[in-house]
Order: C-alpha cells, then sequence, then structure tokens
C-alpha cells in the first residue's frame, strides 16, 4: 500500500525519527567516501574535493521505531567555512574525521570539536573516525594516540577504511543509536513523563484508598 514517502504520513504506523549528523574533518581525509560508501556502498579513488553541501538520507530499525538518519557532508577547506553555522544548525550526531597517514588532519580534530561545540546547544553523539586504515604501511597516527584523543573528549572511536570498506557500517550505526538512546532519555527525562510517573505510582482498588502493592503499570526504558 504505498512507496516509501505515504509512510511518513501515516499516524497509525508506529512512531519515525529524522536525525541530522554531520561529517566533519579536513580536506581529502575521505569524508564524503565514507558517505557513499555507507550510504550506497560506492568508492570513488578519483572523487573530487565536496563544495557546498550533500547529503544523504539512510533508515534503520532501533527498538521496533524506524529511525531516518540524514547524514551532511561538506568541504573541509577553509573558504567554505561560512556554511557552517547552517550546516551544523540541528544536528544531533557528528563524525570527525581524519586521514591516519596525515598528522596534521588529526592535529585539527580539536579544532573542529571546538567549532561544533560552538555552534551546536544539544546533545551531540560524537565519534571520532581514523581513516584510510587500508593505507598501515603508511600510517602516522598510531591506534592508541586516537583512542586517547577519543577517551579525552569523551568521543566514541573506531578506525575504518571507506575503501574497503571496514568499518563504515558500523561507525554510522553507533553514532544513530546513540542519538535514538540521548532521545529517548531525554523523552524520559520530561516532565510530562515525570508528571505521568507520578500519577501512576500509586494504584486505587475500588474503595478509592491506595493499594499495598505496588504499581503495575509499565513504561517504556532505554535498552541496554
Amino acid at each position: 500500500m504505498g512507496g516509501s514517502s505515504s509512510d511518513e504520513e501515516g499516524s497509525g504506523e508506529g512512531e519515525e525519527y529524522l536525525f541530522k549528523v554531520v561529517i566533519i574533518g579536513d580536506s581529502a581525509v575521505g569524508k564524503s567516501n565514507l558517505l557513499s560508501r555507507y550510504a550506497r556502498n560506492e568508492f570513488n579513488p578519483h572523487s573530487k574535493a565536496t563544495i557546498g553541501v550533500e547529503f544523504q538520507t539512510q533508515s534503520m530499525e532501533i527498538d521496533g521505531k524506524q529511525v531516518k538518519a540524514q547524514i551532511w557532508d561538506t568541504a573541509g577547506q577553509e573558504r567554505f567555512r561560512a556554511v557552517t553555522s547552517a550546516y551544523y544548525r540541528g544536528a544531533v550526531g557528528a563524525l570527525i574525521v581524519y586521514d591516519i597517514t596525515r598528522p596534521i588532519t588529526f592535529l585539527s580534530v580539536s579544532r573542529w570539536l571546538d567549532e561544533l561545540k560552538t555552534h551546536c546547544d544539544t546533545t551531540v553523539a560524537m565519534m571520532l573516525v581514523g581513516n584510510k586504515c587500508d593505507l598501515e604501511n603508511i600510517r602516522s597516527v598510531s591506534v592508541e594516540e586516537g583512542k586517547n584523543m577519543a577517551e579525552e573528549q569523551g568521543l566514541f572511536f573506531m578506525e575504518t577504511s571507506a575503501l574497503d570498506a571496514t568499518n563504515v557500517n558500523t561507525a554510522f550505526e553507533i553514532v544513530i543509536k546513540e542519538i535514538y538512546n540521548n532521545v529517548s532519555r531525554k523523552v524520559l527525562n520530561s516532565d510530562t513523563y515525570k508528571a505521568q510517573l507520578s500519577l501512576n505510582r500509586v494504584s486505587l482498588p475500588n474503595n478509592g484508598t491506595p493499594s499495598s502493592n505496588h504499581n503495575q503499570t509499565h513504561f517504556p526504558c532505554c535498552s541496554t
């Protein structure tokens, strides 16, 4: 009954979420190929620098709910940095990418993190991504260095290869699931939810006096 676009209009078919995820990092670290590998399982060894902004939308199911990630990719060059405020607006997830063969791109990570924190005013699920791990023979940034920075900054960490697809899907999926968990926690901590909890904390029998039994009302909670 209908195509995928009609699913968004159905009111009784279950909840649907749309999350914005941005990919940031210096030019030529492989941001566009990470996205094309994840979204279309494609890799273009001759891809040119992204000009402006591109995005792809990917869907996955979490806890029986339809989750769509709108993943944005933009140029890392300084001359395109004017797009940043609009680019970051509404983002709830980010992959901060560096090239394991180019230490300068790793040193830039802190600057990209500062920019992300400046432009985002909500909780952002962040993963540090060391891309091009297929080039182990010319590696210049160790796995330990990547892990240490991620621990210091409170980030997820993963090394990937857009060329041979190593860990690409996993990296995106971890970020998307963490966004979903963050949103779930916000829902559970909202005033509306707390009010519902307090209203249902005590079950009243027919005579109107509080029951000594624990309330059996169940509420959704985050999965472990």
